[in-house]
Order: structure tokens, then C-alpha cells, then sequence
């Protein structure tokens, strides 16, 4: 896993709508809050994203953009999007590389992890956390210290 002090490494992807995003456009306007997850609609990913839908708002009150990556397709995250009103941007990493380069461990050797990442506007790691089996924790603890950056 990435560190904190550690710069984030800048990528670009699809987002579900089609656009593209760029991590380093972002972080120009925002600090973002990258979180890894296994797989639309299972039950530990929908409640995390659910999560971070119902505390959205806060997180844009303290300059920040949700942005969630997985494997799925951009169709699968659309979909996914839609059907829970997520306000946030989701991004397919359809190979896996964005995943590699943020050092992203599986569980077991198999299942992708479920990684969350505060990234300030100089492109800094302040927060990581990694549970598999802790998906709301994820929102929280990535909440408690967003509000101490200025």
C-alpha cells in the first residue's frame, strides 16, 4: 500500500457517464478521496458507497471529491450509480493497473482489496486504511481527518 507522506501517482480512466478522469485535474480544485473496492452490487460495497453517498455533502464542505474504482465496467458502474443515487464519480479499472499502482493487496490472494485514500491538493497521501471487513470505517476515519487539513 501507498503510505502516508507518500505522493499519489497520477492516472486517467473512464468514468461511468463516458468522460474521463484525471486525478491530477482533480486535485487542482479538490482533495480527493480514492477508495478501491471489490465489486458493484455485493453487500460490503454497497454499503460503503451508500455510506459515502449519505455523507457526501460533507465531504464537499471540506473541499473533497468521492471518487470509487473498481474492475467493474463502465456500464456495471452506471448502473450501479443509478440504481443507489450515488452523487460521486466512479471509475473502471477494467485491468487492474490503477489497483497495482496504488499497491492495492488482495484479501486471501484472491479477492480485490478494499483500500481508501485521502489525497490533499499537493497530491499527498494523509490517510489510508485497508478492511476488507470494515467498509463503513472506510467514510469515517477518512472523514475525522479531512477535517483537519486546511
Amino acid at each position: 500500500m501507498l503510505k502516508i507522506g507518500d505522493k499519489a501517482p497520477d492516472f486517467t480512466l473512464p468514468t461511468a457517464s463516458g468522460e474521463t478522469f484525471s486525478l491530477s485535474q482533480a486535485l487542482q480544485q479538490h482533495h480527493v478521496v480514492l477508495y478501491f473496492y471489490p465489486k458493484d452490487e455485493t453487500r460490503g460495497c454497497t454499503a460503503q458507497a451508500c455510506s459515502f453517498r449519505d455523507q457526501y455533502d460533507v465531504f464537499r464542505e471540506n473541499n473533497a471529491e468521492v471518487v470509487g474504482i473498481s474492475s467493474d465496467s463502465t456500464q456495471s458502474h452506471q448502473q450501479f450509480s443509478e440504481k443507489h443515487q450515488l452523487p460521486f464519480t466512479l471509475l473502471s479499472d477494467t485491468k487492474r493497473e490503477i489497483r497495482k499502482l496504488y499497491r492495492v493487496p488482495r484479501t486471501m490472494g484472491i479477492v480485490p482489496g478494499r483500500v481508501t485514500y485521502l489525497i490533499d491538493k499537493q497530491g499527498i497521501v494523509r490517510y489510508a486504511f485497508n478492511s476488507q471487513l470494515k467498509p463503513l470505517e472506510h467514510v469515517a476515519g477518512t472523514l475525522e481527518v479531512l477535517k483537519t487539513l486546511l
